[in-house]
């Protein structure tokens, strides 16, 4: 459905009058109306993270994916398509919502940020990894193409090395947008990067001297992650959050995982554990969570996202038998 035509000849109009005096008000600082803040609209939580720690007291933020709402398949509401239309900036991952990429495309909002193009996207997935694959020889069709972009992976923000290359990106953004206090996003933007080190350098080491390599997750959420600490990541259902694996692919997980000593099966919070806990049983293996950090819920194991990751890192040591 073509959202444009349902809005009224005269709503336009008044739109791009609205939309020439934001640009002259923007000249100096989008900040400079309502409540002095600059309105940003993050896309869902690790945007909305970014936001809110750069910007500080400086911004207002609202995140278009609640706490526990699944990102994937979000349907954009009216309300919410308003609440665009009257921000200052929107931050957003395209190609991991395509609701959301199409609300921010048809939105006559000035700042768009994509974060997708702050840092380099590269393609993951059942290919990857190889160890289940080397008695695969069916295709994946079917996994991984609901919110890739253009066949990449999305989850950069499970790696904290790209994550901290958006941040550094989104905090230019907001310079530019509220010039007024740019000293302090480029203050805060330093910080957050510094503590993105530090989550990366608990990474290393501590998945440094492990028993085994090879995990198994319910989707590939973590290919960025694995590469970046030597792992390798085996998915049960591809990119796909809600895919069903075949079952030539569970018997070749299974085989994998007596092969290369893997001991547990992640799950996460937002998706469903079933196939996780079946495989597993039939396995005999663990299961524990793993999580993607798409929402930050009272199931998460953390509050923010660096105690959700130092969790992460805390799963992985004990599935992996770090030393």
């Amino acid at each position: 459905m073509n959202v444009r035509r349902l809005i009224p000849t005269a709503a336009l109009a008044s739109a791009t009058v609205l939309g020439l005096t934001a640009l002259t008000a923007c000249s100096t600082s989008a900040a400079d109306d309502k409540d002095g803040k600059l309105d940003v609209v993050a896309s869902f939580y690790p945007m909305q993270y970014l936001a809110e720690q750069i910007g500080g007291d400086h911004v207002s933020v609202t995140t278009l994916t609640e706490p526990g709402q699944e990102p994937h398949d979000l349907d954009v509401s009216a309300r919410q398509r308003g609440e665009l239309e009257e921000s200052d900036v929107a931050l957003y991952l395209k190609g991991l919502q395509p609701a959301v990429d199409d609300a921010i495309d048809q939105s006559g909002i000035k700042t768009k940020v994509d974060a997708a193009s702050l840092t380099s996207m590269e393609k993951h997935g059942n290919e990857v990894g190889g160890h289940a694959d080397e008695h695969e020889e069916e295709g994946h069709e079917g996994h991984g193409h609901g919110h890739s972009h253009e066949g990449a992976d999305p989850h950069i923000w499970l790696d904290p090395v790209k994550y901290a290359e958006v941040a550094e990106g989104v905090g230019k953004a907001l310079e530019k947008a509220d010039p007024d206090h740019a000293k302090t996003y480029e203050k805060n933007t330093a910080a957050l990067v510094k503590k993105l080190g530090g989550l990366n350098k608990s990474f290393e080491d501590g998945l440094k001297n492990t028993d085994s390599k090879v995990f198994i997750t319910t989707h590939a959420a973590f290919g960025y992650l694995a590469e970046r600490y030597g792992l390798t990541e085996e998915a049960i259902s591809g990119l796909d959050p809600e895919g069903e694996p075949s079952a030539k692919r569970v018997k070749d997980l299974q085989k994998m995982a007596k092969a290369d000593g893997v001991t547990t099966v992640f799950y996460e919070t937002l998706v469903s554990d079933r196939t996780a806990k079946t495989l597993a049983k039939d396995t005999g293996l663990k299961t524990d969570v793993l999580d993607p950090i798409e929402g930050i819920t009272d199931d998460s194991k953390g509050k923010d996202y660096v105690q959700v990751m130092e969790s992460n890192l805390k799963a992985l040591q004990k599935a992996l038998g770090a030393k």
